[in-house]
Order: structure tokens, then sequence, then C-alpha cells
């Protein structure tokens, strides 16, 4: 099968960003079902395979669908009626036995044949919604492997799990049997259609003019419905919210002796969801009423008309022919509530759609251009050049930012919430690439060279590490994943860690819920001496931890930055003084640059930030 990215259709002009910023109004204006829906298609056919035995199951259906009222037309005319009139004229009564076998042999093996062909509808309906939904989920993940770190800045990763997992299944409403319904309706309406100009094309027009009236009348009531539908999902959310951030305060309610108060908004937003959804319920509930009450009419004039002509024997329509129309109209009017029951579900799962859609069409901003050529091994010189950065147009966090690290140097970076330091390590992973200036890595500006070759050779480790599920050894192989279970002994070994080598085994829990927090951060260091980085950065790595454990980090610390290029982003000053050079970061630029012992000795900004943390 093709890549995903080769065959997604083009995006919809309108993007979900857009919608967040629009009013009400001009949202259900702009809202791009069809290319939603022209998506979704696109998505179906490429499972060619399952798409057409569905459609073939379909076929059969309304087929057999279809023969049912000419097989009651031949029944009623061919053989009921003479009988009758035989019967009335006294002649001798026809044999009844094998004629019923007969004709009830045709209806059960009908009804056999159809049984089959709605097992294989629902199969392979439900097959083709699970490998769509499958390709989305893939394509998402696939995404999200590869988007620059500003999505991930604005975007939560709630959000993203709901993309990926209700969103998700939304969709899938549309794609297996709301999808499948759809073109079985069109299939049914056609054949009925056909059948009935082929008998009488007077009675049949009637039922054609029918249908518009039918479907936009279904349309508008549905229309109406999902306005509802849509102010009790927004109430839902609404209670979901206040649930979710009571049962998060239930300790400061405590505390502040607001229990009540809680209960109270709880209550208010609670009952706002039940208003909204027993409205919803009323409304949904007359749905059914207006439409069959609409087709009834339209069945109505065709036994009225149709009856007018059989009692006419010059116009050919007989009691058989009328009884095939009314389970003709019948099998046109059904199949219209399921297109605009589709039309509904469409529009409903046309949000989760779009945000589904947008991920995929999200575009990658750092990426490598075409035919750049990879970093052999670094030695780890860093170099900035009048590097000019900003998250903001009109909001410079760098301005003409100059910047040196020779190669094998361990500098550390300090300063203010604000200032700058985080943005410097961020740069230097290529997580954002500068709107001005040059950031070199041994003499070669970073953006010519592949990504890949780039973070192979670079280990990050972050003031909150990450575990994944699965046994301490499988966490420790992150770092290279051929590592033997030697190799994993001596990089535990050399951070101080050698405690953890019996432990290998070890499931680490949810996010690594079995072990400290400490231990986790230890954990990262030997997984990043698995990795042996040229270029190592440190972001707030001992911020989050007592004392002992600060002081394991610190030893951990000092073995891991030997040897190489590293950047220590630090906010406890005791944990730099080992440090080659340590910049003092000041909106955007470097206001002091020298050792612990120099820095200390100038008496400016630095002295004073350690003086006042080794006092307490």
């Amino acid at each position: 099968m093709a890549g995903f990215s080769e065959w997604i259709v083009p995006a919809p002009k309108h993007t979900y960003m857009e919608f967040y910023y629009l009013s009400d109004q001009e949202y259900q204006h702009k809202r791009a079902l069809w290319p939603f829906l022209k998506r979704i298609f696109s998505c179906s056919l490429q499972h060619r395979k399952t798409f057409w035995l569905m459609v073939a199951s379909s076929c059969i259906i309304a087929a057999v669908d279809a023969i049912f009222p000419l097989l009651w037309l031949s029944y009623i005319d061919d053989w009921i009626t003479p009988a009758i009139e035989q019967y009335q004229a006294g002649g001798e009564q026809l044999a009844l036995i094998p004629e019923l076998i007969r004709y009830g042999g045709l209806f059960l093996g009908l009804f056999f044949v159809q049984a089959l062909a709605v097992a294989g509808f629902i199969f392979y309906a439900g097959r083709l919604g699970e490998f769509v939904i499958f390709d989305l989920r893939e394509a998402m993940l696939r995404k999200l492997q590869y988007l620059s770190h500003s999505f991930y800045d604005r975007t939560s990763i709630g959000h993203l799990s709901i993309r990926l997992t209700s969103d998700v299944h939304k969709v899938t409403n549309v794609i297996a049997f709301g999808f499948a319904d759809l073109i079985f309706g069109i299939i049914m309406i056609l054949a009925s259609l056909v059948a009935m100009f082929w008998y009488n094309w007077r009675l049949a027009s009637i039922v054609l003019l029918s249908i518009p009236v039918l479907l936009l009348l279904a349309i508008r009531v549905r229309v109406f419905l999902l306005g509802y539908a849509r102010k009790a999902r927004r109430a839902y959310s609404q209670m979901t919210a206040n649930l979710t951030e009571n049962l998060n305060g239930l300790l400061v309610n405590k505390t502040t002796v607001q229990e009540k108060a809680a209960t109270g908004r709880f209550g208010k937003v609670s009952r706002q969801l039940r208003n909204a959804s027993y409205r919803a319920a009323v409304y949904h509930s007359l749905y059914n009423p207006i439409v069959v009450v609409t087709g009834s009419l339209a069945a109505a004039l065709v036994v009225y008309m149709g009856g007018h002509m059989a009692l006419n024997q010059h116009t050919g329509v007989t009691i058989g022919m009328l009884a095939a129309f009314f389970g003709y109209a019948r099998l046109i009017f059904e199949p219209i509530f399921d297109i605009t029951s589709y039309y509904a579900r469409a529009q409903d799962s046309l949000s989760a759609g779009e945000r589904i859609f947008s991920l995929i069409d999200e575009p990658i901003t750092i990426k490598d251009v075409a035919g750049v050529k990879p970093f052999g091994p670094l030695k780890g010189e860093i170099r900035f050049e009048q590097v000019h950065f900003h998250y903001v147009p009109g909001k410079p966090i760098l301005q003409h930012f100059n910047l040196h690290i020779p190669a094998g140097q361990s500098v550390a970076i300090v300063g203010a919430t604000g200032s700058g330091k985080t943005t410097i390590s961020k740069l230097i992973c290529r997580f954002y690439e500068p709107q001005q200036g040059r950031i070199l890595i041994d003499g070669q500006d970073y953006r010519s060279r592949s990504l890949g070759s780039f973070r192979s050779q670079l280990g990050i480790i972050l003031q909150t590490p990450h575990l994944f599920s699965g046994s301490l050894r499988d966490n420790l192989r992150y770092g290279r994943l051929d590592a033997t279970d030697e190799e994993i002994r001596q990089a535990l070994t050399l951070i101080g860690a050698e405690a953890f080598a019996h432990r290998l085994d070890e499931e680490v829990g949810e996010e690594g819920s079995n072990f400290s927090l400490g231990e986790r951060q230890l954990i990262s260091f030997a997984r990043c001496m698995l990795k042996d980085p040229r270029i190592l950065i440190m972001d707030e790595a001992t911020s989050s931890v007592d004392a002992l454990a600060e002081a394991d980090i610190q030893r951990g610390t000092e073995k891991l930055v030997s040897g190489r290029t590293a950047i220590i982003i630090a906010h406890r000053l005791s944990t730099i003084r080992h440090c080659d050079r340590i910049l003092l970061i000041e909106a955007g630029r470097i206001a002091e640059d020298g050792s612990h012992e120099e820095l200390l000795a100038l008496g400016g900004q630095y002295a004073r930030l350690y003086a006042g943390q080794a006092r307490g």
C-alpha cells in the first residue's frame, strides 16, 4: 500500500486552528463537510478489495430486496387473482400446495441469499472501518514523531490523546456502517426506481417527485436537532472539566472549607447538562414521526393513484403491481431515513475529522532539505553567529547573539526565568531554528546536514526524566538498542548507579512509578552514557530532587560530562561549580562569562545569586 501521505487528498481550505477562532455562526457556514467526506472516501479506497466486497454485498442485498416486490406481483397476479376468479366463476379450485411450495421455496431461497449478503456486508463494513482507523492512527502517530517542538509548545498532550482515541472512534461512525449505509441506500433507491419505471412510469414519477421533498425535510430536521445535540455536548464538556477540577482540588476544598461552594458549582453545570440533554431528547423524539408521516403521505398517494388505475382496466395496473409499488415505496423511503441519519452522523463527526486531518496536515517545520549530507563523527564545537530568534513575532528572545563553545568544554547557563537560557539549549538541539543568523556545529551550519546524523550524537537529559512501560533493561537500551547487559552494567557503574545492575528485569511501572525521581534521573544518565553522545544537554536535571539524590546525581553528572561538550542549564548553582565555564544570561544576552571562581571574584549578579542560595 502506498504511504499514507501520498494518498491523503489535499486538506480543506479551513484548518482546525482557523475554526477555533470563528464565531458559532461562522463556524457552521465554513465547516467543510464534503471535503471531509471526500478524504474519508479516499482513505476507504486504499483498501479496494474490502471496499468493493462491501459494495458487492450491498448490491446483492439491494437486488434481493428489489426482487421481493416482483415476487409478490407474480404471486398475486399470476396465481392468487386467477385462483380467486376461477373459484368465483364456479370452476375447479387450483392446486394450492404445489404453488405454495414453489413460492415458499423462492422466498426462503431469497432470504437465505440475503442473510449471507447481510453477514458479508456487516463483516466487510466493519473490516473497512478498522483498516481506515488503523491507517489514520498510524499516520497521526508517524506525524507526531516528526513534528517540531513548536507544535508541542502550543498543543496539550491531552488534546493529542483525544485525537488518537475518541476522535478516531467518532470518525468510525462515518467510515464503517455510516458510509456503508449510504452506499446501500443509494443502490437500493436506484434499483427500486429502475424496477418501478420498468413497470409503470406514472406511479414511479409520483415516488420520484416525493424523494427530494422527503430528503430536504429530513435533512433540515436533522440539522435542527444537531444544534441541540451540540449544546448538550458542550454542556457535557463543561461538566467534565468541572468534575476534573473538583477531584484535583479536593484537598484545597477541604482545607479552605469550600466543599459546599464546590458542590454548588458542580450542581450548576450538571443542571445545565441535564436541561440541554432533555431538550435534545425531546426534539429528537419528533424526528421519526415527522419523517414517517411525510413518507406515508407519498405512499398513500401511490396507493390512491394506483387504485384508480387498477380499477381502470385500460391502464395495465394490476393489484399485484399496486402491491409491488407499495413495497418499492417502502424500499425507497427507508434508505432515505438512513441517508439523512448518515448526513447527521457525518456532521457530528466533522469536527473530530477536522482535528484528525489538521494533525495529519500539520507542516513539519524542522526537516532536512533535499540532498542533505550527514554529519560525520562530531568533535562537539558549537558556535552562534548573529542569531536572532523569537517565539512570537515582535517579541525577540535573542538578538545579535554570539557564542562560541570549544569542543569538550562544559558550559553552565544560568539566569532568571524567561532570560533565554532554555531557548539556547533548544536551538542547539535544533528543536527550533533561528530566524536570522547561523548555528555552526564543528564549523558547519547544522541546517546543511541531516537532522538524524546530528541528534544521533546528541544526548539530552531533562528536568523530569521519562521512563516507558517495560523493564529497566528496555528503558536503558533506549540509549542504544543493541547494548549488551555487560555494557549496561558498565554504564551504570560509570555513573555510580551499580545498584541497578541487579534490577534489570524489574518493571519500571507507569512512567517509572516504581522508582523515585532521583533514581529515574540516574537511569536517564545511564541511558545517555550508553548512547555516548559528543554533545550533552542537561536542562535543570537536579532541580526537582532532594539533597541526597542531588549528591548522587552530581557525581553522575561529573562522570557523564567528562570528555564531551556539555551544556548544563541549572537553577541550583552549587551543582555547576565543576563546569569549565558559566554563562549568566539576562534578557537574551550574555551578562557574565567565566569560571565559578572568576564570577565570584567579579562580584556581579552571579556572585549575589550564589551567596543568596548558600544562605539558604
